[in-house]
């Protein structure tokens, strides 16, 4: 990502020097072209409303403004002019706010003599090169650019059969679409063709091994976001010895890259990024020597990193970003003395840390993150002192935190998070202007050193998870004036200063504080004078309540989480502008307003987001919370709270999570749900009478439906299936009974992945349409299907992770699944009346881990389709009618750890292999035909016995997916390898520190992205 800055500028200088017009002429302009000019200034717009001159242009008012006819026009901005004849050769007019159209009889058009055009980051519209071919009648055009606007359409064949004589074509960032014409290939004088970014265009492989064979001048090529998956990879094979700069980025290119194009004697550039599908080798040998920046991020190559990079003693910047390479990282960059961008961020590598990568006198950038490099880094460095970003996280560095890292004079951000570096930290002898530290998730111990706090420049100091000890006290930190973020969570030895001396500072910049998982055993008065938005003072040993005085001083604050703590009540909240308050995991007791609200929901009512589960609370929800119009998230679980279920809580606008789960309500849910946002519904756990509330139908988002363990008494609601997020239902032991309705089998529930209805009255056979409907249970797992994230409007605080547990029961034990992976895919039918044959079709739901149709009434045998349940961990068809054998393909489910057959009427003997040698007698209990282990009955002599049906012939075609027989090869008999049972999570927002990652990442980026493409197209312009 970084590699292309400073390359690219680079390259583009070099565009631009052999494609510049000539300096301007002491002729005065002549007057048919000067009005030709003012003419063209008359027929378009100028908007500098237009967003591509917002972003890119800082030179202030569009220079074509300034045009008039009392001026020479060849000293007008933008235009240069013959030295000998004349006559307008050269028109810029880049971010100049253009709009409009170019009509056929524009007057510019008549400028015969112009060798070059920019009109480039303009707005101008039209289908210009398709219904305007006027343009190209420019006889004499040499070089034209019209990138950067928004026109529209094909690309003419005009084009290129009115100008054979073009060296440099630039159509890059516009709208045309559709196939390159082949025509192209005439082109046989460029030198420089750029098409990159053009909306929808594509190239076919007979148009691209045209251009390859037929361009013979070709130096520069740049074809980036230009859609070739018909291209065959061979055909860059053809192109010119001359190239020097080949740019094919996210191009969907496909196959292996040939090695023999890394070795083009006079190539400088080669940009192969963001084709995912492109695999190849980097070359042994013979690399082009000249070359000068190499960025093939975001491909599939693989195999090692060769040593003779050493070689390419000119090279600027290398990216292989994301790559499946393999091995350790060569140490041969010794002579490499040009490179200034260097990134082996996230390709698998291992080994130790090349020490002469750190000798390296240019570099800028530097990232080998997320790989498995490991061994300390070196005690002592000098020769960094042009280094700006240095990513170094998620790898397996250890030793000490040398003091060379802060005094390095351009490094602003400093990131060793994911390691394995100890204490304690060198104390840092001459700090430097190091504007982020992170530390986290290593094992730092000790005290944090004095001299760390000498860091003046420090905006964010990041040192959670270790080992740190010792007392924070509020004038170790007066010196950070420019600290916006501290975090020193789970650092279970380290403590916070409480004394009143803390209050003589002020932290104006502070606004967020996180303190999780220290000793902090008292509230805090350290920030009441800062601007605090966010504290997080969670796992800690806060006991009693907070009272009014240490409540002062906290207007700013936003987030408050103090969860996990020993708080029996609140006097007040800090500050009167909270929007997020987690107060779950404490001791509060007695009713919700006297507990914790106090009688302040007038003055919350800004909240989004309360969150006071698992606590003592009792007594009834007061209607006063319904006041609270903002809310995003009500979590009241796991408490003692009875009475009735207030109606308006089904009239929130913006509630997306209501949780009431594990209380003592009584009566019926209200039937007032308006809103469309709701996703989480859980109400499980309680003594809730009557019917499922049809007005639910309006929650279309609902994700999360968990009604189980009540009294509810009713049909199953067929309005169910018009819900189509729906992803997880529970109605376990309630009252519901009759048949699942035939319309159900026309309903929508293609998102379901866990469906729990047992311990009811349902009757009937199962329908196949709707075992027909369960999509997700019938494709790949995919954790995206059911997001670990939890999402609610207007809420971007919290640092913390919010789990929603869902009980089931599987493996025989009824489980909470609270964890971090959303993969866990099941159907509990146990308990209820259902009858008749269990459908084949069941065999279809091939990401089922747990299947429970015991206690019923179905009869028959047991599917031979239900080998194709190869996720299946868990099946239960105890306590049936079933009867037949025991399919023989049921030793194909690899992973299934615990089987219950007992109580039926099965014969015959019981299959070997695999997994069926693990299981006891407990699963076969209760059916006096079988014979076989490991029961004692040993089966009669069976020969002349048919053998059981292979499994296609119950699912003609089926085929166990292939992603499962991966998954399957090479697991031997009697191994219990089952799945780990999937979770399912929700969170107030993604754990902080991953939203900060990728925030800077893309910060970072996108900051390069502008720099280089700005810069590139500067030098592009003459007359720039």
């Amino acid at each position: 990502m970084g590699s292309l800055c400073l390359v690219l500028v680079v390259l583009l200088l070099s565009w631009s020097l052999s494609s510049s017009a000539p300096p301007s002429s002491s002729h005065l302009c002549l007057p048919h072209q000067r009005d030709a000019l003012l003419h063209f200034k008359t027929t378009i717009s100028v908007d500098c409303d237009f967003y591509y001159y917002n972003y890119y242009n800082a030179y202030g008012d569009p220079y074509i403004k300034s045009w008039n006819k009392s001026v020479d026009c060849c000293s007008w901005e933008g235009v240069k002019c013959d030295n000998v004849t004349g006559h307008v050769i050269g028109i810029d007019l880049s971010d100049n706010c253009l709009g409009g159209s170019l009509l056929a009889n524009n007057s510019l058009f008549h400028l015969h003599n112009l060798q070059w055009l920019d009109l480039s980051s303009n707005n101008l519209e039209d289908s210009l090169l398709e219904n305007n071919c006027s343009l190209f009648h420019f006889h004499g055009l040499r070089r034209l650019n019209l990138a950067y606007n928004a026109f529209h359409g094909a690309i003419s064949t005009d084009l290129f059969s009115q100008l054979v004589s073009l060296t440099h074509l630039n159509l890059s960032y516009n709208g045309f679409f559709g196939l390159i014409p082949h025509q192209i290939s005439v082109l046989s004088s460029l030198v420089s063709l750029d098409l990159s970014f053009l909306s929808d265009l594509r190239f076919d492989g007979q148009g691209l091994d045209l251009l390859a064979r037929n361009l013979t001048k070709l130096r520069n090529l740049a074809l980036n976001g230009v859609h070739m998956s018909d291209v065959a990879v061979t055909s860059f094979l053809n192109l010119s010895s001359s190239l020097e700069h080949l740019s094919l980025s996210y191009c969907q290119l496909h196959g292996e890259f040939p090695t023999q194009v890394f070795q083009l004697p006079n190539l400088k550039v080669l940009d192969l990024s963001g084709n995912e599908n492109l695999a190849g080798y980097l070359p042994n040998k013979n690399w082009s020597s000249g070359l000068e920046l190499l960025d093939l991020s975001y491909c599939g190559f693989s195999g090692s990193i060769p040593t003779s990079f050493g070689n390419l003693t000119q090279i600027i910047s290398i990216d292989l970003f994301g790559n499946s390479l393999e091995g350790r990282i060569p140490d041969v960059f010794r002579d490499l003395r040009k490179l200034t961008s260097l990134s082996f961020s996230s390709c698998n590598l291992r080994g130790p840390l090349p020490i002469n990568i750190f000798n390296l006198t240019k570099i800028t950038y530097l990232d080998l993150s997320n790989n498995h490099l490991e061994g300390p880094l070196p005690s002592h460095v000098s020769e960094l002192q042009l280094l700006e970003e240095l990513w170094l996280y998620n790898n397996s560095i250890s030793g000490r935190v040398p003091s060379w890292l802060f005094t390095l004079p351009s490094l602003p951000f400093l990131d060793l998070s994911y390691n394995k570096l100890v204490g304690p930290i060198d104390r840092i002898q001459k700090p430097s202007s190091i504007q982020e530290v992170d530390l986290s998730y290593n094992n730092i111990g000790g005290s944090i050193p004095y001299s760390i706090f000498d860091l003046v420049n420090l905006t964010s100091l990041d040192l959670s998870s270790n080992n740190l000890s010792g007392v924070i006290k509020s004038d170790m930190l007066s010196k950070l004036t420019s600290l916006e973020v501290l975090d020193v969570s789970s650092n279970s030895l380290l403590s916070l200063s409480t004394s009143g001396n803390d209050m003589n500072y002020s932290f104006s910049h502070l606004t967020t504080v996180r303190f999780s998982g220290c000793s902090v055993r008292q509230f805090p008065n350290f920030f009441q004078t800062s601007d605090l938005e966010e504290l997080d003072l969670s796992n800690n040993m806060i006991s009693g309540g907070i009272s009014k005085w240490e409540a002062e001083g906290w207007e700013s604050l936003l987030s408050l989480d103090l969860s996990h703590n020993f708080l029996t009540a609140l006097e007040r909240f800090p500050g009167n502008n909270l929007r997020f308050l987690d107060l779950h995991s404490n001791l509060l007791q007695g009713p919700i307003l006297s507990a914790c609200l106090n009688l302040q929901i007038p003055i919350l009512k800004e909240l989004s987001a309360i969150i006071i589960s698992n606590n003592k609370l009792t007594g009834n929800i007061p209607s006063s919370i319904c006041n609270l119009s903002l809310l995003n998230v009500l979590d009241l679980s796991k408490n003692s709270l009875s009475g009735t279920i207030p109606d308006c809580l089904g009239n929130f606008n913006y509630l997306e999570l209501l949780d009431l789960q594990m209380n003592n309500f009584i009566g019926k849910i209200p039937n007032s749900f308006v809103n469309n946002y709701l996703s989480h519904l859980l109400l499980n756990d309680n003594q809730l009478e009557g019917l499922v509330p049809s007005s639910l139908a309006n929650s279309t988002s609902l994700e999360l439906l968990n009604l189980g363990n009540n009294k509810l008494l009713d049909r199953f609601p067929c309005w169910l299936g018009s819900l189509p997020g729906l992803q997880v239902l529970i109605l376990k032991f309630n009252r519901f009974y009759g048949s699942l309705p035939h319309s159900i089998a026309s309903s929508n529930f293609s998102a379901l992945r866990i469906i729990d209805l047992s311990g009811n009255k349902f009757t009937g056979t199962l329908s196949m349409k709707l075992l027909q409907n369960l999509i997700a249970m019938k494709d790949r797992p995919k954790e995206w299907l059911y997001s670990s994230i939890f999402y609610y409007e207007g809420m971007s605080y919290g640092s913390g992770i919010y789990e929603i547990p869902v009980k089931v029961t599987t493996k025989r034990l009824e489980m909470e699944l609270t964890n971090t992976v959303a993969i866990f895919v099941s159907m509990d039918l146990s308990n209820n009346q259902f009858c008749g044959k269990i459908p084949k079709d069941v065999g279809q739901l091939i990401s089922l881990q747990m299947l429970n149709f015991s206690h019923n009434n179905f009869i028959g045998s047991i599917p031979a389709s239900f080998g194709n349940l190869v996720a299946l961990e868990s099946l239960d068809l105890s306590s049936n009618k079933l009867s037949g054998r025991i399919p023989s393909q049921m030793t194909k489910l690899t992973f299934l750890e615990v089987l219950n057959l007992s109580n039926n009427n099965l014969v015959g003997p019981i299959p070997h292999g695999k997994q069926f040698d693990t299981f006891n007698n407990d699963s076969y209990i209760g059916n006096s035909g079988l014979c076989g282990l490991p029961l004692s009955k040993q089966c009669v002599n069976l020969e002349g016995a048919k053998p059981p049906a292979p499994l296609s012939m119950e699912h003609e075609g089926s085929k166990i997916p292939f992603f499962w027989q991966v998954v399957m090869m090479g697991y031997g008999s009697g191994v219990v390898l089952g799945l780990s049972l999937g979770y399912i999570v929700f969170t107030t927002g993604r754990p902080w520190w991953f939203v900060k990652k990728v925030e800077r990442y893309w910060q970072y980026n996108f900051t390069r992205w502008v720099r280089r493409n700005r810069a590139g197209r500067i030098a592009l312009h003459p007359t720039s």
